[in-house]
């Protein structure tokens, strides 16, 4: 079975999406266990994003208890609250004086008007759907990938081919063996994947200024890892995968792009060594190659789609 994120123990994935009569989106949620470490790192200059500034390492929330990708832009964002009803009902929240905060960062793709009907976009409902079968999938669950949840509407290459969910994973070895570094992706970006075949109008040549080209970008990211990280470490790691984005796609964080590469640091097993720069290192190596794992893997899979907006391809041989 390929791997998946689902690999790094505890986290589960659950994905809705809607299609037909003017819909072509969806939502992807994660959940992770209870007291899990999260951390976000922003580098797209087009991004739509929702409680990213509480992941800061110098702020008082540590832990997260939900992670919600979402299409829709801006509006998508809606289905944080949602997946935040869903934590309140089961339990999983920050505590404060006043009663239950969750803390669910979020963050959305453009693809608004894909489907057809530019109002048709995911709401609270998605959000509480995503977090719902996140939480009923069963450990080690296997994720939906290519057009699905968050990437039912996602495009790559300005516009031209069909984009999706991807998800990979690699394992730590020796001393650190039974340590997983896993990572999912939505891909809805402007560049293409820099794989070793391409279309022909590769570099930016299919880029059609007003038309389907334009800046309905971004990609998602979210990596885990089991072991034992703090706030600031997993921003680190969170800013080295940014790295294997870069790597698997060209170009990357443009201004027409809202990429973001959330982490998520489950504390199951401490890094040998305590965690010295070397162990890090080699953390931060894995999740800088998860990423592209996922991100091609996530165009690999996804299949052509026509709407009355939107002529979607399949992306061409990755191999």
């Amino acid at each position: 079975m390929a791997s998946s994120i689902t690999d790094v123990p505890g986290i589960r994935v659950g994905q809705v999406e809607r299609t037909g009569g003017g819909w072509l989106t969806g939502v992807t949620g994660g959940l992770p266990p209870p007291g899990t470490v999260g951390a976000v790192d922003v580098r797209g200059g087009a991004p739509a994003t929702h409680e990213t500034d509480a992941l800061d390492p110098t702020t008082l929330v540590r832990t997260v208890d939900a992670v919600v990708l979402t299409g829709g832009s801006a509006f998508g964002l809606a289905a944080a609250s949602g997946a935040q009803l869903w934590c309140e009902e089961y339990g999983r929240r920050f505590r404060t004086a006043a009663g239950p905060g969750p803390i669910v960062p979020a963050a959305a793709i453009y693809d608004l008007g894909r489907g057809g009907d530019p109002g048709a976009r995911p709401g609270a409902q998605m959000g509480y759907d995503a977090a719902a079968a996140a939480g009923a999938s069963g450990d080690f669950a296997p994720v939906r990938r290519g057009n699905a949840g968050a990437g039912t509407g996602a495009a790559v290459d300005f516009g031209r081919f069909k984009g999706g969910v991807g998800t990979a994973s690699l394992p730590m070895e020796g001393a650190d063996a039974g340590i997983v570094v896993g990572a999912l992706a939505v891909v809805n970006a402007a560049g293409a994947p820099a794989a070793r075949t391409r279309p022909a109008a590769g570099r930016g040549g299919g880029y059609r200024p007003g038309g389907a080209g334009g800046p309905l970008n971004t990609t998602l990211c979210v990596v885990a890892t089991n072991a034992v990280l703090d706030p600031a470490e997993a921003r680190r790691t969170a800013s080295s995968a940014h790295a294997g984005l870069a790597r698997a796609l060209d170009p990357s964080h443009t201004i027409v792009d809202g990429d973001v590469v959330f982490c998520l640091a489950t504390g199951g097993r401490p890094l040998a060594g305590g965690g010295a720069g070397d162990a890090h290192l080699r953390l931060h190596v894995l999740a800088a190659e998860a990423v592209p794992l996922a991100i091609l893997g996530a165009v690999a899979s996804a299949e052509a789609v026509r709407t009355p907006a939107a002529e979607l391809a399949k992306y061409p041989d990755l191999t």
